[in-house]
């Protein structure tokens, strides 16, 4: 990966958020030519504490996805796009559906319109969600299980998916979509649950506070570590063997999130939880257990998650202790 990308041009969208400072930190380690693009909107997690180890490495630009003029002239010259800017929250998008429409799907199209009349040869690599697929009528979920998606960001996100692979087909631009499960690691957003629930519990874990699980804790989920979703990125970016194609990441440790919980408690050292009922709210869009079929992809680049969630949630618990005050007021 580092002679792929050495010396390249790379554009991130969502570049100061908790996978995209993580990938750019990886990029200028390799020696590529790094732009970060950030809208900072309130609550959507971008930070400037999360580029602290490469800030005087990378140019950042304060800009809008959703604006073509920005984007037509920030993806010329590049040779990588990895499109990861979005709106994550699923009880925002059930509550502000348009803003959800416009960031998810809408600024998808502005991106790559941006693109196929600028920089045709850019390859665009597209941060999707396992969202998509709704509750799973089987386990685990692989690439042909129907996509049902049980909120308004699923389908966004859908929607934005497919124009990437519309362009590929139609206009021929390099684009591959990877299908992002839970992802958790350093630089993750805290403060609230916009990005999951897994920031929530390890802040709540160590404040000292109570943990609540909602339901009965037995929802099974599989996890990515942050650095191995980007080897995902990377690899896929780095193989034209995946353009105009979509894979699923997945965990090779489904979990419940109750013996997840309890497995923070035991790195923590200590920590209380207690069980609750779902919020109506969350209960009607919730997906039940879900884990990820990623043998298509694995197949493909040999990328496997290398990361074990005990020492994926040491080191994000050992960062969190160490940075926290930086993550409570963003």
């Amino acid at each position: 990966m580092r002679e792929t990308y050495q010396g390249k041009k790379v554009l991130i969208t969502g570049g100061l958020g908790f996978i995209g400072s993580t990938l750019a930190i990886q990029l200028v380690e390799w020696g590529a030519d790094v732009t970060l693009v950030d809208s900072m909107i309130p609550e959507y997690g971008g930070n400037l504490f999360n580029i602290e180890p490469i800030k005087n490495q990378v140019r950042v630009n304060f800009s809008d996805v959703r604006d073509p003029h920005s984007m037509e002239y920030l993806v010329k010259d590049q040779d990588y796009l990895f499109n990861l800017a979005g709106q994550v929250s699923h009880i925002d998008s059930m509550t502000d559906p348009l803003t959800d429409l416009d960031i998810n799907t809408r600024a998808q199209v502005v991106i790559l319109e941006a693109c196929r009349k600028f920089n045709p040869r850019i390859v665009v690599v597209f941060a999707s969600t396992r969202q998509i697929y709704g509750k799973p009528q089987y386990l685990p979920v692989d690439e042909n299980h129907r996509l049902y998606p049980t909120d308004v960001n699923g389908i966004n996100n859908m929607a934005g998916e497919w124009y990437h692979t519309l362009y590929h087909n139609v206009y021929d631009l390099n684009t591959v979509s990877l299908r992002l499960t839970n992802t958790y690691g350093p630089r993750q957003l805290l403060k609230h649950n916009r990005q999951g629930f897994i920031g929530v519990f390890v802040r709540q874990i160590i404040q000292g506070e109570k943990i609540k699980i909602f339901g009965d804790g037995q929802q099974i989920r599989d996890m990515n570590y942050v650095e191995d979703v980007v080897d995902a990125l990377v690899m896929a970016g780095a193989k034209p063997e995946c353009y105009g194609q979509v894979y699923n990441l997945g965990g090779n440790e489904p979990i419940n999130l109750l013996n997840l919980v309890k497995l923070l408690i035991e790195l923590n050292g200590s920590g209380e939880f207690e069980v609750i009922p779902f919020p109506p709210e969350k209960k009607l869009i919730d997906i039940g257990d879900y884990y990820g079929d990623y043998r298509k992809f694995s197949q493909m680049t040999n990328w496997q998650p290398r990361t074990s969630l005990k020492a994926g949630y040491t080191k994000m618990i050992n960062y969190y202790k160490e940075h926290l005050e930086k993550y409570l007021t963003v």
